[in-house]
This record gives structure tokens, C-alpha cells and sequence, in this order.
């Protein structure tokens, strides 16, 4: 007598689960999202998972941490890239108006950064980026003395600026007024063409 075949079963699906697995694309969707909405600490991997229609251990699984999966999602590196470029004549102005672009996407950017500068790997991660694309690039280009300190003082101008008008409500009008911006744009000026030879 012939034995009968068994035919594979389907994996049970929960109720209200599509059919097809959470993608990696969905996850970092949902992630942006929330990220921009809530900040850091306030999105969890669960709530994440929710709203991509997955669970916390599937985003686990294809991104380790809500630490890593936050930092692709949320990076400055399109925005700095190429910050430093140009005429150092006028690199000055050339910086705040690529960093306070009418978008402003630079600052939403900066200002979810700056929510989660308690965890080691995002201020590791905004450090190097700061490195690679206004530090470094800049000491390299920078005349006369002291090029690499003087590179070092325009990242902290250019992150005090940003965090200044990320975090403090009354100062951003104050400080994004047009003769504030020349301010600035002459400081960071001053710091890009370096000290005056002495006079003889």
C-alpha cells in the first residue's frame, strides 16, 4: 500500500501581517519618519517595526542596533560634502549658504543628530564626518600659519551655529538675520585667510 505524500505547509502568518517579509527599504522608511518626527529617544525598534508593518527583531536582524540603523538613515554627509570647496576668497559666504539652504534640510538633519549625542556612535560618527569633509579637506587648502588649528575653529563655528539655531528657541531669528549672517560669514572669512603679515 502506497504510502500518501505530504505536501509542505505553509509558514503560519499572525492576523494582519502581509504576506510578503518586512524589506530592509520599509524599515528605513519608517525609521526616517519616526526619527524626524520623535527624535531618538523617543522612537523605539517597536514602534519602528509597527510602522513598517515588521517586528523588532526583523529590523534587528538586518540592521544590528536602533544606534546603526539611525545613523543611516540620519547623516550630514550629502550636506557637508563639498562644504569646503570654492574660491577661498569667498568661501565664507559660500559655507553659511550652503549650510542654511532654503530647504533646510542641513539643520532638520543636524538638529536629529544633536538628539542622540548621548550614544557613543553617533558622536563618534558626526565627529569623523566633520573630519572628512570641513577639517581636514580645509587644513589641506588653507594658507599661511596654524592652517590645521584654523581649520579646527571654523568646524566649531560652523557646529556652534548649527547647534545654536537647532536647540535655543529664541535664538534662531536673531541669529538668521541678514547682518548676522555677514557677521559670521566674515568670521569664518577672517579664520580662511589667516593673520595679516606683520608690518615691517
Amino acid at each position: 500500500m502506497d504510502r500518501p505524500t505530504t505536501n509542505p505547509v505553509a509558514t503560519s502568518r499572525k492576523p494582519g501581517r502581509p504576506r510578503s517579509a518586512a524589506t530592509p527599504d520599509a524599515i528605513r522608511r519608517a525609521a526616517e519618519s519616526l526619527f524626524a518626527e520623535r527624535g531618538f529617544s523617543h522612537t523605539s525598534v517597536r514602534d519602528i517595526a509597527t510602522l513598517a508593518c515588521s517586528d523588532p527583531a526583523v529590523v534587528i536582524r538586518h540592521f544590528g542596533s536602533k544606534e546603526k540603523l539611525f545613523l543611516e538613515v540620519v547623516t550630514v554627509d550629502p550636506q557637508f560634502r563639498g562644504l569646503v570647496k570654492g574660491p577661498l576668497p569667498t568661501l565664507g559666504r559660500q559655507i553659511l549658504q550652503r549650510l542654511l539652504e532654503a530647504d533646510g534640510s542641513t539643520l532638520r538633519l543636524h538638529a536629529t543628530l544633536l538628539g542622540a549625542l548621548d550614544r557613543t556612535e553617533v558622536r563618534r560618527y558626526l565627529e569623523q564626518s566633520t573630519a572628512q569633509h570641513i577639517t581636514d579637506p580645509l587644513a589641506a587648502r588653507l594658507l599661511g600659519p596654524d592652517a590645521e588649528v584654523r581649520a579646527r575653529l571654523i568646524a566649531a563655528q560652523i557646529g556652534g551655529l548649527l547647534m545654536s539655531i537647532c536647540l535655543f528657541d529664541d535664538t534662531p531669528t536673531q541669529l538668521l538675520t541678514a547682518k548676522a549672517l555677514d557677521y559670521y560669514a566674515d568670521a569664518i572669512q577672517a579664520l580662511i585667510d589667516g593673520p595679516n603679515p606683520a608690518p615691517e
